[in-house]
């Protein structure tokens, strides 16, 4: 890869927030079973209205960050190897674990599911799961929405949208090289102010949003998804932004503080309960309030993890790797726990669930991190990892 500022040293704060932003995604599902008139695959009979505030927040700002660090992964990737050998890389380590992960993992989300919306019989796990290769049973005439008639990604859908993403980048990525054009376009993160350059992703993003974003939400999802994935890849290592970042954490902080406030007395007050917005100016403003809170976060957590977090500990390298195999792991736990202790009350079940959750996860990935066929199906190089040390 052709640029000015190549990489010398391992981006600890990177590592530090890949663990921690997968870390929240437990708590995030956790929350699913409990806010008040959001959908998910199973909810408990403890519902809270509060909880709305509290993931919009998390909503803001943790798949884009997500899909960036992914981009700025991908980028210090392409630097170590050629894009063949990222291809296949990338395809092996990706489908393998998703294919595993569709025909293992996920089905006793779908069965909690039905169970919980009476759409089964009083039947075993197993005699469901006997049924659900058959892609054409009747106890699925009303689930035929996925990959395969009822046979879906669920919350695995960040490995699939992943894969492509990727491709898509490279793609493009190509196509703008042979012409001679990524310079310009790494040119902002070099050397704009974080004013200039904030100011622009915004009014950027709210306008791409706008004009090009498509009406359904798993199209906008995925359209959002890409694109912060391409801004990671642009920001890369770029020492100047960076700089900025860490160097203005603390009024970004403010910034960021002062949007969300605005954003939930807009949200509370104007958005809530009404049809969805047309693409007229009032719509456009909205989306400038959401991309502007939606940054000033993004850039906050960027800066302060710069400043605090970009240093090795004996962990960090445990807890990378482990990463992938809670994800892959934890909303099947997650479902099947509190459909298990339903009958607890509303302080003792989420906390039984995100404990054992954790636990589940835990002592799922020390089996997993043993053995090399099961490090393949959970997307892990094929080599065992350093365990945890005390110093």
């Amino acid at each position: 890869m052709n640029t000015d500022t190549l990489p010398n040293t391992r981006r600890y704060d990177l590592d530090w927030l890949r663990v921690l932003v997968f870390g929240l995604l437990i708590f995030y599902h956790v929350g699913m079973l409990f806010v008040a008139d959001w959908g998910y695959h199973y909810k408990s009979q403890h519902q809270a209205e509060w909880l709305q505030s509290l993931m919009i927040f998390l909503n803001q700002w943790r798949l884009p960050l997500l899909f960036l660090i992914s981009g700025i992964a991908i980028r210090f990737f392409l630097y170590k190897v050629t894009i063949w050998h990222f291809v296949g890389l990338r395809t092996f380590r990706l489908w393998v674990p998703l294919l595993f992960g569709i025909w293992l993992i996920v089905p006793p989300q779908l069965y909690i599911e039905m169970l919980s919306k009476g759409d089964l019989p009083d039947i075993s796990y197993w005699q469901f799961y006997v049924a659900f290769f058959d892609l054409s049973h009747p106890y699925f005439k009303d689930y035929q929405s996925g990959i395969f008639p009822h046979v879906d990604v669920n919350h695995l859908w960040y490995i699939r949208e992943l894969w492509y993403f990727s491709m898509y980048l490279l793609i493009i990525y190509a196509g703008l090289s042979v012409l001679r054009l990524m310079p310009y376009l790494y040119q902002p993160f070099k050397s704009w102010s974080i004013t200039v350059l904030g100011t622009l992703m915004v009014i950027g993003m709210s306008s791409i949003h706008f004009f090009l974003f498509p009406e359904d939400s798993e199209g906008r999802r995925k359209a959002l998804g890409f694109s912060f994935l391409c801004l990671g890849f642009l920001m890369g290592w770029e020492k100047h932004f960076w700089q900025q970042v860490s160097h203005h954490r603390k009024v970004l902080l403010l910034i960021a503080i002062t949007c969300f406030i605005s954003l939930i007395i807009y949200y509370y007050n104007f958005f809530d309960g009404r049809a969805d917005s047309p693409r007229d100016l009032l719509y456009f403003f909205e989306l400038l309030l959401i991309y502007l809170n939606r940054f000033a976060w993004i850039l906050t957590i960027l800066g302060f993890a710069h400043h605090h977090l970009n240093h090795n500990h004996p962990w960090l390298k445990y807890l990378n790797e482990a990463v992938y195999p809670y994800y892959i792991l934890h909303q099947t736990f997650i479902i099947v726990l509190a459909f298990w202790l339903s009958n607890t009350g509303p302080m003792i079940q989420p906390f039984l669930v995100i404990v054992f959750t954790f636990l589940g996860c835990a002592f799922c990935y020390e089996i997993i991190r043993r053995f090399k066929i099961l490090r393949l199906l959970f997307g892990l190089k094929i080599g065992l990892s350093q365990p945890l040390k005390n110093s």
